[in-house]
């Protein structure tokens, strides 16, 4: 028997917060990063690690939004996910938990190196500046690597396999599935090295995904498999 229990609800409605949420993330990052701090467009350890003791307050709290409570918000949506993609294919509906799970962890860890990095960095460079700029050289790739600036591989896989669910008959729109194949597709060609700005479109392509998707889940029920004890008290 198929049932919307009030908890069930109440998840789904955090579920679709949490999208919100990362959509908003990411609409805000997009252009701080390339407009206000141009961070990705300094070339050299010198010219990053100025930037970081120029702008030490707000890229700290950026990082702490944009990768660790991003993460956070990130595992909430793909635990939330999980109670729909146990049906149908529930093999395909681990898998896709797990990458969304990965992905989350991924960018916590990638949010913690960068904020204590700068931490570090900021207190140093006040005694040697030299030797703040070696130090970055070796924070710094660590930080970006765990953040997918190689390539958007988890993250592509998570929306890849998320989509691929929807468009098998998983309990979200075709629509959106295709939309998360799109999505899974241009960042999982980030990892060529040519085709590494592909990580811009799959940035804007996810804000667009993350939005529909957290309207659909405040706004839509799901179809919950609920045993037939539980089904009897909510009659």
């Amino acid at each position: 028997m198929n049932a919307w229990t009030r908890d069930e609800a109440s998840r789904q409605r955090l579920g679709g917060v949490a999208a919100l949420y990362l959509a908003l993330a990411l609409l805000v990052a997009m252009p701080y990063f390339l407009l206000v701090v141009d961070y990705p467009g300094a070339t050299t350890a010198a010219e990053k690690v100025a930037m970081v003791v120029g702008h030490y307050p707000s890229m700290y709290a950026m990082y702490v939004a944009t990768y660790m409570v991003f993460g956070i918000a990130l595992a909430l949506l793909a635990l939330v996910l999980h109670g729909r993609l146990r049906s149908g294919a529930p093999f395909l509906g681990q898998l896709v938990t797990a990458a969304g799970l990965l992905w989350a962890v991924a960018l916590v860890m990638s949010g913690m190196v960068f904020t204590y990095g700068m931490t570090a960095i900021v207190a140093l460079a006040r005694t040697d500046a030299a030797q703040a700029v070696i130090a970055w050289r070796a924070i710094e790739p660590v930080a970006l690597a765990v953040g997918g600036a190689g390539g958007e591989f988890l993250g592509g896989l998570w929306a890849l396999l998320l989509g691929w669910w929807a468009l098998r008959g998983g309990d979200l729109p075709k629509a959106l599935g295709a939309l998360g194949v799109l999505v899974g597709v241009v960042g999982l060609a980030s990892v060529v090295p040519p085709l590494h700005d592909a990580a811009i479109a799959f940035g804007l392509l996810q804000i667009g995904w993350f939005g529909w998707l957290g309207v659909f889940l405040l706004t839509t029920r799901a179809n919950v498999a609920v045993s037939a004890p539980a089904a009897a008290r909510l009659a």
